[in-house]
């Protein structure tokens, strides 16, 4: 019986069990969608990725990724993490000092591009994923959101606007006072968060402050989920792009170069890079920097 390669890797961080794990399904091209929402289901991560086979030394790769509840378009810390499998597998070459190198991830809307940094004595290779450029829908009010989180709108950072930003899959976007207050923050009710999901315009949750959880940041982020999908993502590459858009197109940035932290009172603290491009009313792009550390490998049985 043939196997299928995975790997569990930890995004945006340079320690294992630390970071943002995620599933790797290699060579699944004869997985149909159905065997991959289970597999996802199964694997119980927030996203689990699943690549296809590509042409010997092809940087062009075909990649969806799953919930344990559906598929989404596009997510940060699973393209971090596949492109950290591809080249823990030898899929693809590891750039060597001086160098970089350029993947292309065909995703369920489109291709984006990837570049790898080489490793270097202190963490892994680097891989910068370009996400979409953003799209700000729509508004929503704080007192219909915040009680979602156990939260008032006094917990708000004051004139902040709560918005659903995209920069591949749409994310509401909650800038809260401070720490403290992030800190608060909880699914009040799942039900009822399911409910105003399943009205709007948003995919998930993502809540903020400015001022990192240690010295080096300059964020802090919680991102929640509803069931089946995981209670609490630690540490999100596609949120952090829509967050990133919000902050600059709504000058709460001082530079476009900044770290953003999330996961540190999961146990799971992780680092996201993070660079926009543009001026604050007609952003370009923004793009999401981090490691990723191969902590699993494994084979599934082809005849799943």
């Amino acid at each position: 019986m043939s196997q299928l390669p995975f790997l569990l890797v930890d995004a945006f961080t340079t320690q294992p069990l630390s970071g943002n794990p995620c599933a790797v399904v290699l060579d699944a091209d004869n997985l149909p969608p159905v065997t991959r929402q289970r597999l996802a289901r199964e694997f119980n991560q927030s996203e689990t990725a699943f690549v296809n086979q590509a042409a010997p030394d092809s940087l062009e790769f075909t990649v969806r990724f799953f919930t344990p509840a559906e598929e989404i378009p596009l997510a940060g810390h699973p393209t971090i993490a596949t492109v950290a499998a591809l080249l823990h597998a030898g899929r693809v070459a590891l750039p060597t000092s001086g160098t970089s190198l350029t993947l292309t991830l065909h995703l369920l809307h489109g291709p984006i591009r990837v570049d790898v940094l080489p490793a270097t004595d202190q963490a892994p290779p680097l891989i910068w994923m370009t996400q979409r450029r953003p799209v700000f829908g729509a508004l929503h009010a704080p007192e219909a959101v915040l009680p979602l989180f156990g939260l008032t709108p006094d917990d708000l950072l004051p004139g902040a606007p709560i918005q659903t930003v995209s920069t591949g899959t749409p994310q509401l976007m909650v800038l809260l006072r401070d720490h403290a207050a992030l800190r608060r923050a909880h699914v009040a009710d799942p039900v009822a968060l399911g409910r105003y999901r399943a009205e709007s315009d948003f995919f998930s949750p993502h809540l903020f402050c400015l001022g990192g959880a240690t010295p080096a940041g300059h964020t802090f982020a919680r991102h929640f989920g509803t069931p089946p999908d995981v209670a609490e993502d630690p540490v999100t590459g596609s949120a952090t792009g829509g967050m990133a858009a919000y902050l600059w197109h709504y000058g709460y940035l001082k530079s476009a170069e900044f770290l953003a932290e999330q996961g540190h009172d999961m146990g799971r603290a992780g680092t996201v890079q993070v660079r926009v491009s543009g001026p604050p009313e007609a952003i370009e792009a923004v793009q999401i920097g981090g490691t990723g550390v191969v902590v699993l490998e494994g084979s599934l049985r082809s005849d799943l």
